[in-house]
């Protein structure tokens, strides 16, 4: 067994370190493969996969030094606490990636390689599917519409609301700001009876006399 400054036992031989470092990678590298397959958003990082991978290995190694020494648990949340993490985590997977990363360097670091191992693979498996069955995503398309309006008849306004009613199974008046003495802004959340035809409704709302700027926002940007 490896000895440490004090002359206190670590309890891990050198294969040991050098095993469980290895499979910490592994399962660290797969663990950023099924991260690479499984990613849908927009703010896609390289250096943020490659990170996944050292995580692991790193926090293999903080749990083969603390091993079953408290005291060397609490010197080690004591020195861990000066750091301090500027980034936000925009993306909620981003976050479940990296608890992943942290639960395999774990069980790499304690020695339990075969739950490493078979932990990474199902549990990244699993999140892969969900990704490939767009588990959770929700079939019907709800919209937020965004325009110009400038105009001071009734009977002007009631034009695009025309368009709303023939395009939209239900719409709801969000906001209204003004812009200057004749032109507001109009935002609706509008749920499209067709939403293959998205573009013939927004091109018939352009044709509506003092309506302008449109902008079609869905929960996955911008149309």
């Amino acid at each position: 067994m490896l000895q440490d400054f004090q002359g206190v036992s670590l309890g891990f031989t050198f294969d040991d370190i050098i095993r469980n470092l290895f499979v910490s990678f592994l399962c660290g590298f797969i663990v950023s493969v099924f991260y690479r397959l499984s990613y849908r958003g927009i703010s896609y990082s390289s250096v943020f996969v490659s990170s996944l991978v050292a995580l692991s290995m790193i926090t293999a190694m903080v749990i083969m030094v603390i091993g079953n020494n408290l005291a060397r648990a609490f010197g080690l949340v004591g020195a861990m606490s000066i750091i301090r993490f500027r980034t936000a985590i925009k993306d909620t997977q981003d976050i479940v990636f990296i608890f992943f990363a942290l639960a395999v360097g774990m069980a790499s670091g304690v020695g339990f390689h075969l739950i490493a191992l078979v932990g990474t693979f199902l549990v990244g498996l699993i999140i892969l599917l969900f990704s490939k069955l767009n588990y959770g995503v929700v079939k019907r398309r709800d919209y937020l519409v965004q325009f110009t309006y400038s105009g001071t008849s009734g009977e002007e306004s009631s034009l695009y609301l025309d368009v709303l009613r023939k395009h939209c199974r239900t719409f709801n008046l969000v906001n209204v700001r003004s812009i200057s003495s004749d032109k507001i802004e109009v935002s609706y959340h509008v749920r499209l009876k067709n939403k293959t035809r998205v573009r013939e409704f927004i091109y018939e709302l352009g044709q509506v006399k003092g309506v302008s700027g449109i902008n079609l926002y869905s929960d996955e940007g911008e149309v």
